[in-house]
Order: structure tokens, then C-alpha cells, then sequence
């Protein structure tokens, strides 16, 4: 001990002694003498002396978390770590609650979170490696002879000093910046650091889940109060691959301190729905919440933007992706349902969720159509076409413009493809611009037609917009003529001009597929012909173009949409039962249904 301070007492302050070094010395010398407790006059010497050993371990706990550094703590008790780990190994200390606890909380304020020298980077991995030992069943001496003495079973034993220890760390991360009594003493946030690295080996532990929960949602308010990354790390990987169960605010609280955890959440979700293309719009709405996606981006601003602008960049590179324009379209829906939730406590600015998108167009679009009166509907579509009309005509201006600079072209571009993605995730407006073209004949509906087409085709680069708007304005006389104008035997001509409108021809741009099928299937549903005439034509036109898996997807998207709110009372009931028979022929289970039934449906359409 001639290391130690020759004062005869080591002082936390100047009114008060904390240590007296004489009383180190004893103490060091008692756990040598004391071993690992085997033998009976040991084991009667730690009992009588666990209350004194109590009383010394509360005061150099005090003296520890009153130096500056490790560094310093070591130079005043250079065997401290010594004196630590042999009390770790006696079973009768750490049988001891009150003993284990400061002896743990002693070794925690040892801890360094940013290890500044050699001393410090061994002191925490031996501190690391110590707390696994104590929680794990490793064969070491000291656990056998106390399992032995006691006749506890290894894994109770282990399980038992797991929960201590989780439950010691857990009560000091609640300690604040202001718990601290000087300025030269380390700041308590320091252990939220170092308590997250140790729960590194723990990220799959049941036992340890309050631990991580609390760490995760803990408020930061000391710049020093940070997560460490491995944790976080080891949190995410566990928790994508199933191995940890969190609360619904430990999952949010994970995803916004961890941005890849976030990224790799939306993209397994993204992979699903392009993998799992069958999947009905009620179970992408189901997966979606689940997730807590939609409901951690309405709780934060931050990781809805970064959800945003994964969907943005997946739709640059494939803007026609359906299963990618169905699933953002969902969780938008989701997202705007919790959205309302959250606003009825605080109320932030439509901006701050849509800083890109073209401001006079975000509250129309982002307002539902249950939200306003039915007849308002087609003059507010009409004005969204126009609008958006407006944009792409300027667009185009600034591309025909020789002496425009390429920056406005750029900024022409943005501004158009910002435009069609708020219309892609608002899409609840895209069927009812669907649902009123259908329902109001074939006279004035060249706005809506048109927002359809730029809705599908947003690019107009070689003039393909204006090309897909030729083909589905001819699409669209057929259909009129078929629904709304021609009775009786239908023209064998025209569905088959409709078939090849849907199918790809040589030396020709891709058709508007799912534009055309799209207007096909709502007129089916939503026409006043008889719905035996309804699906001839829907099951001749999609199995002559081989799409009656994607008319049927369409059936049940629709179903779902139309449950939002985007039909009238009136006809709802007449609505779902059309899509229901006709997607049962598609499907060819409508044969399975009993004529009787059949014959029901029938009648009531």
C-alpha cells in the first residue's frame, strides 16, 4: 500500500473524511483472508463483519462517484479493483442484497464512457467481463462452491443475479445532470452510457427487457446522456430478427435513436409488399399497423420524414410499382388516422410533415373525402386537375425554353414529381375521380380522365403521358359504350379492341395497363348495367388479356377503399355485393356458392 495518499485520510471534502486508508488497508486484508468463503471459520468471519463491510462500501462508493475520472479514483486506491472483485466471489457478500448492490454500484462508478487512457479501456473491460461472469453459467470456481453450499440450481442462481443486477442498473439511469453536488464530480449521465454497453450481451435476455425499455425511452437531457451505438446495434439486430419482444414505446424509442434500425424496418416492409403481391389491402393494413410504423411517425416528425424519403427514392427509380404505390398509399391511411389522434393533444404544421411537397396542394389533397359534402367532390377534383395541369405545362415551358437555365429544369421537374407523390399517397382521391367518371357518363370528364393518366404516368419525357392519354381517352369510348349507352348483345369488335389495348404491341410504348383495368373494374362495379352483363364483360376482357389475378387485386383494393368513406350510403350496400360476386367469378369460387344464393345475389343487383 505504499502507493496510497501518505495522508492518514482520504477526503471527498473538506468538512468530512471518507475514507481513512488504514481502514482500506484492513478491509483488503479481510477479503484476502476470506477467500471464496469455504471453509467455516471464513464464513463465520464474513457474517460477523457483513454490517461494518456495509457501512465502508457506502462511503467509498461516495468518495468514487466524487472523483473526475477513473484515472484519478485509481491513483488514490490503486487495489481498489482487487478489493471489487474478490468481494464479487464470496458467495456470502453477494448473497448479502444490500452488500451485492453497492458492490455492483461501486464497480458501475468505476465505469469510464469515454475511456480517455490504457487504465481505463482494461478497468472497463474488466468490469464488462465481470458482470458477464456474474450473469451467465460459466464454469468458475466461486459459482460451483456457492451452488454447492447452498444446493441452488445454476440456472436459478444465474436468473437471480441477472434480475439484481438489471434491477440496480434500472434505478440509476432516472438520475438527471442535477443529482450532481459539485462540478468537479462526473455527471450521472455517464451511466446511461455505460449502462447501455453493458446490456450489450443482454439484447436477447427476457430478464433484461425493463432494463432496455427504460434506457430506450429515457429523456435525454444531458449532451452526455447518450445511447451507446453497439447497443443500439445489437437492439435493432435482435429485434428484426425476432429475438427481443419490446413495448410499442421502446419500439418507437429504438427507431428514433437508431437510424438503421429504422431504414432496415421500412425496407423489409417495402421487399414484403413486392414479394407478397397476392396479399388482400386488409392484410397490408393489418402488417402496417402491427409494424408501428404509421404510429411512430405520428408521434414523431423525424422518422416520418426519414420514412418519406425512403418511399421517395423507391419511387424515382419505379414509378409505376404498384405494390410499392399500394403500400404507401396504406400507410398513409394509417399514418393520417394516427395523425389525427396526436393532433387532438398537440398540434404541429401540415409543413413540417410535407416541407417538399407543393404547399397549395397539400391541404386539399391531404383532406378526405369524408371530410367535406358529396357534392363538392367533383369541383374539388377538378380543381386538382387543373392545378396539377398548371404545374406540368410549366414544366415543360422551362424544358422548350432554349435560354432556361438547367437548375429551373431541375427545379420544373422536383416540383411535378413532389406534386405526384402527395397524389400517390393520397390516393383516396384518385377513386373518387374514378368513381364520379364512371357514375356521370361519358360528357365532361376530361379533367378527371386526365388526373388519372398523370396519376399512372407522371413522366412525360417523349411525349408518353400525352401517348397514354390517346389510349385511355380510347379506352375509355369503349367502355362507355358497353356500360352506358349500348343495350343488348355486346359487340364482340370493341371488347376485343378493349383486349388489345391491354396487351403490349411491337414497336409501341407499354400500354396504360392499370389505368384500363382500373376503369374497367369500377365500371363493372359501379354501372347500372345488370351485373350478369357487368361480368361478361369484366371476365371476357381480363382473361383475353390475361389479368384477372390484377382485376381481382383490384376488386379488393376498391372494397377496402370504398370502406373509407368514398361511397355513398345509398349505393354501399349494392357496391360491395357487386364486387364480391364478381370477384368470386374471377376467382372461380363463384361456381362453389349454391345456386339459390347466387340467384339472391342476382335479383337484389
Amino acid at each position: 500500500m505504499s502507493q496510497l495518499q501518505p495522508q492518514s485520510q482520504l477526503q471527498g471534502s473538506a468538512e468530512e473524511p471518507l475514507l481513512n486508508t488504514e481502514q482500506m488497508q484492513f478491509w483488503l486484508d479481510k477479503v484476502v483472508a476470506w477467500g471464496q468463503a469455504e471453509r467455516p471459520e471464513t464464513q463465520k468471519d464474513t457474517c460477523l463483519h457483513l454490517n461494518r463491510l456495509r457501512d465502508f462500501l457506502q462511503r467509498l462508493l461516495t468518495h468514487i462517484n466524487s472523483m473526475s475520472s477513473t484515472t484519478e479514483t485509481m491513483k488514490t486506491l490503486p487495489f481498489l479493483g482487487q478489493f471489487l472483485g474478490r468481494l464479487c466471489w464470496n458467495p456470502y457478500v453477494t448473497a448479502d442484497a444490500t452488500g451485492r448492490k453497492l458492490v455492483f454500484q461501486c464497480l458501475w462508478g468505476l465505469y469510464s464512457e469515454h475511456p480517455g487512457n490504457a487504465v481505463e479501456r482494461k478497468a472497463n473491460q474488466w468490469i464488462q467481463k465481470l458482470f458477464c461472469q456474474l450473469a451467465t453459467e460459466e464454469e468458475d470456481v466461486a459459482a460451483q462452491a456457492f451452488l454447492k453450499h447452498m444446493n441452488v440450481p445454476p440456472h436459478e442462481y444465474h436468473l437471480k443475479v441477472l434480475r439484481k443486477m438489471v434491477a440496480m442498473l434500472q434505478e440509476n439511469i432516472g438520475k438527471s445532470c442535477s443529482s450532481s453536488s459539485s462540478m468537479n464530480q462526473r455527471c450521472c449521465c455517464d451511466r446511461i452510457q455505460a449502462t447501455s454497453e453493458a446490456c450489450v450481451p443482454l439484447a436477447t435476455c427476457p430478464e433484461a427487457a425493463p432494463l432496455i425499455g427504460a434506457l430506450l425511452q429515457q429523456s435525454m437531457t444531458c449532451v452526455r446522456a447518450t445511447l451507446s451505438e453497439d447497443f443500439l446495434d445489437a437492439l435493432s439486430s435482435a429485434y428484426l430478427s425476432q429475438c427481443l419482444s419490446l413495448e410499442e414505446q421502446a419500439v418507437v424509442s429504438l427507431w428514433y435513436h437508431n437510424l438503421p434500425s429504422l431504414e432496415e424496418t421500412v425496407l423489409r416492409l417495402l421487399e414484403c409488399a413486392q414479394t407478397n403481391t397476392e396479399s388482400t389491402p386488409q392484410k397490408l393494413e393489418q402488417q402496417l399497423t402491427q409494424s408501428l410504423l404509421p404510429k411512430a411517425c405520428a408521434q414523431h416528425c423525424s422518422i416520418f420524414l426519414v420514412v418519406n424519403d425512403i418511399f421517395r427514392s423507391i419511387l424515382k427509380q419505379a414509378e409505376g410499382n404498384e405494390p410499392v404505390k399500394r403500400l404507401i398509399q396504406t400507410f398513409t391511411c394509417c399514418f393520417l388516422r394516427e395523425l389525427a389522434l396526436q393532433q387532438q393533444q398537440t398540434r404541429v404544421s401540415l409543413k413540417a410533415w410535407f416541407p417538399q411537397s407543393p404547399q397549395r396542394l397539400l391541404v386539399p389533397l391531404l383532406t378526405l373525402p369524408s371530410e367535406m359534402p358529396q357534392e363538392a367532390w367533383r369541383r374539388h377534383l377538378n380543381w386538382l386537375s387543373s392545378s396539377l395541369q398548371r404545374l406540368t405545362e410549366e414544366e415543360e415551358e422551362e424544358e422548350g425554353d432554349e435560354d432556361g437555365s438547367s437548375s429551373a429544369s431541375l427545379e420544373g421537374h422536383h416540383t411535378v414529381f413532389e406534386a405526384w407523390f402527395l397524389l400517390v399517397q393520397c390516393a383516396h382521391w384518385v377513386q373518387v375521380a374514378v368513381q364520379l367518371l364512371v357514375t356521370s357518363g361519358p360528357e365532361d370528364g376530361g379533367p378527371l380522365l386526365w388526373l388519372l393518366t398523370f396519376y399512372h404516368h407522371p413522366t412525360n419525357r417523349g411525349h408518353h403521358r400525352a401517348q397514354q392519354l390517346v389510349r385511355a381517352k380510347e379506352a375509355w369510348d369503349h367502355l362507355c359504350l358497353f356500360f352506358l349507352v349500348l343495350p343488348g348483345p355486346l359487340p364482340e369488335e370493341r371488347l376485343q379492341a378493349l383486349v388489345t389495348l391491354l396487351s403490349p404491341q411491337p414497336q409501341q410504348p407499354s400500354p396504360p395497363t392499370v389505368l384500363i383495368l382500373s376503369l374497367l373494374v369500377n365500371v363493372a362495379v359501379f354501372s347500372q348495367l345488370s351485373l350478369n352483363g357487368s361480368t361478361e364483360i369484366l371476365q371476357t376482357v381480363a382473361d383475353g388479356s390475361g389479368l384477372t389475378d390484377e382485376a381481382a387485386s383490384l376488386l379488393s383494393s376498391l372494397e377496402l377503399k370504398l370502406n373509407g368513406g368514398s361511397c355513398s350510403s345509398g349505393d354501399a350496400n349494392r357496391v360491395h355485393l357487386r364486387i364480391k360476386a364478381l370477384r368470386n367469378t374471377l376467382t372461380h369460387t363463384h361456381a362453389e356458392s349454391s345456386p339459390a344464393e347466387n340467384q339472391a345475389h342476382t335479383l337484389t343487383l
